[in-house]
Parts: C-alpha cells; structure tokens; sequence
C-alpha cells in the first residue's frame, strides 16, 4: 500500500508540474503573438513564423519556410521582427545555416533541468 501511495504522489506532482508548464508556454505564446500583431507590415509573415517556433523551439530560416509555406525571403522577415522584439535569437553565429531559438518557450522547457 506504502508503494501505490508512494507511487501515486509522484504521478501527480509531475501531472501538476506538466500542466503548469503547458499553462506558462500558452500564456508567452498569447503574450508574443500579442507583441506580433503590431510589427507593421511583416505582421503576417511575422505571426506564421513564430507559430512555427511555437512547434519546434529551435529552427532554420530554410525549415521555417518549408514549415510555413512563405518564401525564404518573407520567412527572413518575419524573423528579423521576431529577433528585434527579442522573442527569438540566432544561436549559430554563422552567416549561413543559421538555426534561431525560441528564447522564452526553451527557458521554460529547461527549467528544472540544470545540474546540482
């Protein structure tokens, strides 16, 4: 019986832990796509992009286009607004192949991760 209870307990700390964090990911998508709507004229490229990195965090320009049916162009863009507003970043470095992060929505996925 100590092992069902002892079992159970943990089944519902990472039930309330998951939900929280689903939660904490729905309320920074909504917060970004708030921040989005009002880039201008790359609003819309701008909107699909980051509902692609709401998918998958970390991403090409060339995956983000394939993804979102824009050209690479419009998909260039419409990061460009993202890394300006500080939603994504370019993690590579490089001038080409370059990957950008979903900063905010990995932060959220790591936490609790970290090594003692």
């Amino acid at each position: 019986e100590s092992w069902i209870r002892f079992y159970l307990e943990g089944v519902e700390r990472t039930a309330t832990a998951a939900v929280a964090m689903a939660q904490r990911l729905a309320a920074c998508f909504e917060r970004d796509r708030s921040r989005l709507q009002d880039a201008g004229r790359v609003a819309g490229s701008a909107l699909r992009v980051h509902h692609a990195l709401c998918e998958r965090p970390l991403a090409s320009l060339a995956a983000l286009s394939e993804r979102t049916g824009l050209s690479l162009p419009a998909t260039t863009a419409g990061m460009r607004a993202l890394v300006e507003l500080g939603v994504a970043s370019e993690i590579t470095g490089k001038r080409r192949n370059r990957v950008f992060a979903y900063d905010d929505h990995l932060a959220i996925l790591s936490e609790g991760t970290e090594p003692l």
